[in-house]
């Protein structure tokens, strides 16, 4: 099967909007909502959720007072300050278990915390696995990496040769875990300065860790000149730009309508992001 990540430096660029587009127009594919700190492909594709899992994704301290012979330790050991009058502030800890460690005790345990859940969905364009983090959870590095490896499974259950994987923004844990191993990077920016910057960070990235990487510019007639800009580094860096979409207020019509772009008339984009996708097929092949 092959893998392809729809990703961005920066949010707003478009990512999910055509990750959406991309899953309409491939042939059985599996999808992946990998932003999990803020996942919004559902939206689009309306999915019927069959199956739940808890993700338990870090661990936190927990006092057993009856055995706590409140010596001290663990609240001078700890560099966070969750440890008060041997109560442990579950806002603060960030289950590193040096208390548990120190403590002479053993009175200081590590406890799983519930921190999201994630989901098998069947979709109008195929079965979708997706995630929620918990407000203020941590480790979506950690769910990232189980949202794509049920999605492999599932590809591999049900012979579907191609999994669509909508990245989270940014260069951090949760992008690193969205595209390792990947057979192909899409990257979606626009002719802004904050585009231009972040764009050059993820195909750093992207470029660290060997990944063949496209480059997409929306909304690219509003600003001609950063458009330029942008082609002439990916062209100095060697990084083919196959998609320049233009400004259509349409997209926004479809997005209120729950549907893809490539669903309602959004003329020359429409047209742009089928070519886009009929360059990425043969790459993947």
């Amino acid at each position: 099967m092959k893998q392809l990540t729809v990703i961005s430096g920066k949010g707003g660029t478009g990512k999910t909007t055509l990750t959406a587009a991309f899953a309409h127009l491939a042939d059985d594919p599996v999808i992946a909502d990998c932003d999990v700190d803020a996942a919004d492909l559902h939206l689009l594709l309306t999915p019927q959720i069959i199956k739940q899992e808890p993700f338990y994704g870090n661990r936190l301290a927990s006092i057993d007072i009856e055995r706590c012979s409140q010596c001290g330790l663990c609240e001078e050991s700890c560099r966070f300050g969750a440890i008060r009058s041997f109560q442990v502030d579950h806002t603060s800890c960030e289950g590193c278990g040096v208390c548990a460690y120190v403590c002479p005790e053993k009175a200081v345990s590590m406890k799983e915390r519930l921190s999201g859940q994630w989901f098998i969905s069947d979709t109008k364009e195929g079965p979708m696995v997706h995630a929620r983090l918990g407000i203020a959870a941590e480790n979506s590095g950690k769910l990232v990496s189980l949202v794509r490896q049920a999605a492999k499974d599932l590809a591999e259950k049900e012979k579907r040769n191609i999994i669509i994987i909508d990245g989270p923004p940014g260069i951090g844990c949760p992008v690193i875990a969205s595209i390792g191993g990947v057979d192909l990077l899409l990257a979606v920016t626009e002719p802004t300065l904050s585009g231009m910057h972040d764009l050059k960070r993820i195909l750093e990235v992207a470029e660290h860790f060997g990944i063949k990487a496209y480059v997409c510019i929306n909304k690219f007639d509003i600003n001609t000149g950063n458009t330029q800009l942008i082609a002439d580094y990916c062209r100095e860096k060697g990084y083919e730009v196959i998609g320049k979409i233009p400004y259509d207020p349409a997209v926004t019509k479809a997005m209120i309508n729950g549907l893809s772009v490539v669903e309602y008339p959004c003329n020359g984009v429409t047209f742009e992001i089928k070519r886009m996708w009929e360059c990425i097929e043969r790459v993947l092949r």
